[in-house]
């Protein structure tokens, strides 16, 4: 078979030697990368739409009947949906278990009232906190959150990461906080994904269709760790890509290899009204998961993995 070294080697010049003059960038060959996780490893793997307890149950003893590990569950509906004692429970299973949990801020536009965002061309504004109303009650769904212990924040309005990143340097927020770049976010150029970088963002999610040369000009730019839907939800294009896991990984590390579901029911808000098609949905992001390190397996490199509750994980506090 053909192995992931045998097709890293296609240059991509860029369109202009202005955008070299002006941003430092140059032309790149989507060859390995160099950057690492803080423990060394190169690959972590994430669940997304964990939306409960009862979900994170699932994909906990998912990955075990599958032998793999999962160092991230992420969930979209928001930890403002929670129960403070569904935030306690959660904690507690990801730090058990060395597993980040990222919960999604609220409100945001689209559980508000505006109709802009019901609209098609409007629902880019999904993630976007209206006012400094629904901006305080998105700190105020942070505060809350870390109060229960949790660690990780999957972020959808720069406004709101530059406030946070403020409380963290006033000391009004922990320090180990992790902020997750949400996918309505995604930059498909490197120069936006530096701009999210250094808002404060901690991992960034990019468009799920990127190129390996694409996403080779990012890394050349800058080492934040990535976020990449191997399996997309149909919302976000419905790309399956588990099978190039290794050659994506190569020129994209460190990152998180995200898996999602084609073909499966949107979920969000979640609640016991959706609750057999959240947890059967991760139990099958898991199995796609399972699937797609196979194929890493097959390829013959040696790609290193974190270790549970590895530097830079978001691990509860119990």
């Amino acid at each position: 078979m053909t192995h992931a070294n045998e097709v890293l080697g296609v240059a991509t010049p860029l369109a202009s030697a202005a955008l070299d003059a002006s941003l430092g960038l140059h032309a790149v060959v989507a060859t390995r990368s160099a950057a690492r996780f803080p423990d060394g490893a190169q690959l972590r793997v994430e669940i997304p739409s964990v939306e409960n307890p009862t979900a994170m149950a699932a994909v906990i003893a998912a990955a075990d009947a599958h032998a793999i590990t999962v160092h991230r569950v992420s969930q979209g509906s928001g930890a403002m949906l929670l129960t403070e004692s569904e935030l306690y429970e959660m904690s507690v299973m990801g730090a058990d278990r060395g597993i980040e949990v990222n919960l999604f801020i609220g409100p945001r536009e689209e559980f508000g009232v505006g109709g802009s965002v019901r609209s098609l061309e409007g629902r880019a504004l999904s993630g976007h906190l209206r006012g400094l109303h629904q901006l305080r009650y998105a700190v105020e769904d942070v505060l809350r959150a870390v109060e229960c212990g949790i660690r990780g924040f999957l972020i959808a309005d720069p406004g709101l990461m530059e406030l946070l990143a403020a409380m963290i340097y006033r000391s009004e927020l922990p320090s180990d906080l992790v902020f997750k770049s949400s996918a309505v976010l995604a930059p498909s150029n490197p120069v936006s994904f530096r701009q999210l970088a250094q808002l404060g963002m901690t991992t960034i999610n990019v468009p799920s269709d990127m190129t390996l040369e694409e996403i080779a000009e990012i890394r050349a730019l800058d080492t934040t760790p990535i976020d990449l839907y191997m399996e997309a939800p149909d919302s976000l294009g419905g790309m399956v890509r588990g099978h190039e896991l290794c050659e994506i990984v190569l020129v994209a590390a460190p990152l998180y290899a995200k898996y999602g579901l084609r073909n499966a029911r949107a979920v969000y808000p979640a609640g016991h009204q959706v609750m057999s098609d959240v947890v059967e949905n991760v139990r099958e992001k898991v199995r796609r998961a399972a699937i797609s390190l196979e194929w890493l397996a097959r390829s013959g490199e040696e790609i290193a993995l974190s270790e549970p509750g590895a530097k830079g994980i978001g691990v509860p506090v119990r």
